[in-house]
């Protein structure tokens, strides 16, 4: 009890303000987004409101517990927690239930429970316990091949049970790498491939390959100092190569059967790679190395594109994405909680409609409103006025956690900190994405607001190990 009383008195307040005010905020929507359906009171267990509320309970008294705890212990358990939570994840892809299309649910009797929301909490003390070390660096290939492995590990269990959205959420984990020394070219090329992957699928493979040859090439002629000459060399042969494709279905070529014309350019291609090859070998050009690297990892990943899209994404996944990219219009039916949400948040106006005055809330129109899509009843109840609050919540959270990890004597907790932030970031920025229509449909919860108790039990465990870490080490 002594050790809970030192912690609160070292407590950043305003890490509580955030969280007290985002639960009361996320407890008063979920009853906004079903009362139409039920006459009962907040607190009556019947409805998801009052079944929140205990959650809001169950998880209050769980971070005491966590706070009342040495936080010395997190460091010791980091490797069998997180061995554990991936055991668990492993588990849930032969014995998940099956809710919404995906296979990551536990159910313990009459509870149920993503062990992914856990694994975020576990992965982020497993990176701050091995980048901790005394003499680490994560620019070193077997360090870096460490850290990579941990991440994939459970993004690979998760996508396994059909949860690509949660596994997405790992990605964020490279703003915490850049902060801990990563190369920032490893972000650029990060941008890059996603981009060919987008190009790829709403354009061409051709395309996609064309454009990644002819970045390759200015790259490598700006970092060797000749960016005019090569300029003048590249420029003009991606100009003719655009027309590969047209003149692959004209006269005598079309006869011929020639193969497709991103096969042409990969075979062409090879000139390119061959000269790198000459320059690494005989003249040990390390630059030649990169850009040959990089191109080669760029084709694998254009002609991976297909596969990727169409076997390790479901259905509706690829449907939403393909609405989100304009590749099909579907406003009545994958694309209908999009625009319904989008119709909802801009009816709000300013101030809003007021509370419990939300026709498109009243009257269902949005599905998932009182989980996925929170936002939107905040949108119309609360107005523009409402939803800025919101979001400076949530930038005035994630800000405080890094400006506390910044500060923090000790390496662990800084880690652990970035780590949580990215966490919170990626989920505050996809889920409000989605229900504006920025961002695909991939189904991740708005922490402390959606309702779900697996989720709110581990957002509040997942903040209360910082603030225990972090009153630890306050200066």
């Amino acid at each position: 009890m002594s050790n809970l009383k030192t912690i609160y008195k070292k407590t950043d307040p305003w890490l509580l303000f955030c969280y007290i005010a985002l639960v009361i905020i996320g407890w008063v929507n979920i009853y906004a987004s079903i009362h139409a359906d039920t006459a009962a009171s907040i607190f009556d267990i019947g409805n998801r409101a009052g079944k929140q509320f205990l959650w809001i309970m169950v998880s209050i008294a769980a971070g005491a517990v966590v706070l009342a705890i040495n936080s010395r212990i997190y460091e010791v358990v980091a490797f069998w927690a997180y061995l554990g939570t991936a055991l668990l994840l492993f588990v849930t892809i032969f014995l998940g239930k099956d809710i919404n299309g995906s296979h990551s649910w536990l159910s313990i009797g009459p509870v149920s429970f993503q062990p992914a929301e856990l694994s975020k909490i576990t992965t982020s003390m497993m990176l701050a316990s091995m980048m901790s070390q005394f003499g680490f660096r994560i620019n070193t290939p077997r360090n870096l091949a460490r850290t990579v492995a941990i991440i994939l590990i459970p993004m690979l269990l998760i996508i396994a049970e059909k949860e690509t959205g949660s596994a997405l959420v790992y990605l964020g984990f490279v703003f915490m790498l850049y902060r801990e020394g990563l190369s920032g070219w490893i972000i650029v090329l990060a941008g890059l491939f996603i981009t060919l992957f987008i190009i790829t699928l709403t354009i061409s493979p051709f395309v996609s390959l064309l454009s990644l040859a002819c970045i390759i090439g200015l790259a490598y002629g700006a970092f060797a100092g000749k960016t005019l000459k090569t300029a003048l060399a590249v420029l003009p042969c991606t100009a003719l190569l655009a027309f590969l494709p047209a003149l692959t279905r004209s006269g005598m070529f079309q006869e011929m059967q020639l193969p497709a014309p991103e096969y042409i350019l990969l075979g062409l291609s090879s000139i390119g790679i061959g000269f790198a090859a000459y320059r690494i070998f005989r003249k040990r050009d390390d630059l030649a190395a990169i850009m040959a690297g990089t191109f080669i990892a760029g084709a694998i990943l254009i002609f991976s594109v297909d596969f990727i899209f169409n076997e390790v994404l479901q259905e509706h996944q690829r449907k939403r994405i393909e609405v989100l990219l304009g590749m099909e219009e579907d406003p009545t039916g994958i694309g209908y909680n999009v625009t319904q949400s989008m119709i909802a948040i801009g009816s709000g106006g300013f101030s809003g409609k007021g509370f419990l005055k939300g026709t498109q809330t009243a009257y269902g129109f949005v599905p998932e409103q009182s989980t996925d899509f929170i936002f939107c009843t905040v949108g119309e109840e609360w107005g523009f006025l409402g939803s800025t609050a919101v979001i400076a919540l949530y930038v005035l959270l994630i800000c405080r956690i890094i400006s506390r990890a910044e500060k923090s004597t000790d390496s662990f907790t800084r880690i652990y900190g970035y780590c949580i932030a990215c966490c919170f970031f990626m989920h505050f920025f996809i889920n409000i994405g989605m229900t504006i229509g920025i961002m695909p449909v991939i189904g991740i919860p708005l922490p402390f607001l959606s309702y779900g108790g697996s989720s709110l039990l581990c957002f509040t465990l997942m903040l209360s190990v910082f603030i225990s870490l972090d009153a630890r080490y306050k200066r």
